[in-house]
């Protein structure tokens, strides 16, 4: 589809497109790979808002990329998921469900009794891509959805998603979770897309960000030195920012990349490295039982 890979950069992927009257959200935009999504986008021409807890590290990178507004957002609380979404004015063309946590090393539960991976990556996405569906419905959006190979290690456990039954595991709390992310694009683009919104899923790649601050300091050292190959922030958004911006991927929905191309499909992990995409995760069965489940959850938020 593109000459991109793995080394583009997000400032390469979205040269010569303009966004000029585009308006995103970026989640998480105040850190790691957000930041970056942030300045490509607004490099473009989108007016980007930056959704984070972080209020003053996301007023800071405004300020550096060029974004026109910060607001706190906490998608583990759907409280401030239906506030952020209720304050919401008029139409959005791009939202880049990027914010994540990633391997927290004993199980924590949110307050509505949400195993916290789960309850951040995916319940608190799907509450703020619903709250904000007329939004995106009004000209015509894309959905990104920042999913990782981590879904590989776990398809959504329908029957267990809180662990009170299995030994917790925190890579497995986080496949679970990224998995969801994939089904949601998958849910979203078969919902939706006659409102003109389609959604994609992605990998970003390795990179060393706050994202591995659950993990023990020599993590991303042993990465290394086992060969994985590192990108860099600003790799590590380009897809994100193509998914968000190539003319060829209109109306393209339900899909998962990787290095800025569709990834294959795989039956056992490990069979291409670390990459491609599990049948599971692409599974329209699981997608709609997600959705059904989801809805559930958020009972009273949902609009």
């Amino acid at each position: 589809m593109t000459t991109f890979g793995f080394e583009s950069t997000a400032l390469e992927v979205v040269e010569g497109i303009d966004l000029t009257g585009k308006r995103a959200i970026v989640t998480g935009g105040a850190s790691g790979i957000g930041v970056e999504t942030v300045r490509a986008l607004a490099s473009a021409g989108a007016e980007v808002t930056i959704a984070a807890r972080d209020v003053a590290a996301a007023e800071r990178v405004a300020t550096d990329t060029g974004a026109i507004g910060v607001s706190y957002l906490d998608l583990s609380n759907l409280e401030s998921v239906d506030a952020f979404a209720r304050g919401w004015d008029g139409p959005l063309h791009i939202l880049v469900n990027n914010a994540g946590v990633m391997a927290i090393q004993e199980l924590t539960l949110n307050g509505d009794g949400l195993e916290m991976q789960f309850a951040t990556n995916h319940v608190g996405h799907f509450a703020l891509a619903s709250g904000l569906h007329g939004a995106l419905a009004a000209e015509g959006a894309r959905i990104v959805s920042v999913s990782s190979s981590g879904h590989l290690r776990s398809p959504v456990i329908f029957d267990d998603l809180n662990f009170a039954f299995r030994d917790y595991e925190p890579f497995l709390a986080y496949g679970q979770s990224k998995t969801a992310n994939v089904l949601f694009s998958v849910g979203a683009t078969a919902r939706w897309g006659r409102d003109g919104i389609t959604s994609n899923a992605l990998m970003p790649g390795g990179i060393a960000t706050a994202l591995q601050r659950h993990m023990d300091p020599g993590y991303i050292d042993r990465a290394r030195e086992s060969g994985f190959r590192l990108k860099s922030t600003e790799q590590g958004a380009a897809t994100s920012v193509l998914l968000a911006t190539a003319p060829a991927l209109e109306g393209v929905g339900g899909r998962y990349y990787e290095d800025c191309a569709e990834a294959p499909v795989v039956e056992r992990r490990g069979e291409m490295g670390t990459g491609g995409v599990a049948p599971y995760a692409l599974d329209a069965d699981n997608a709609d039982r997600l959705w059904a489940l989801s809805e559930r959850l958020l009972g009273a938020h949902v609009r």
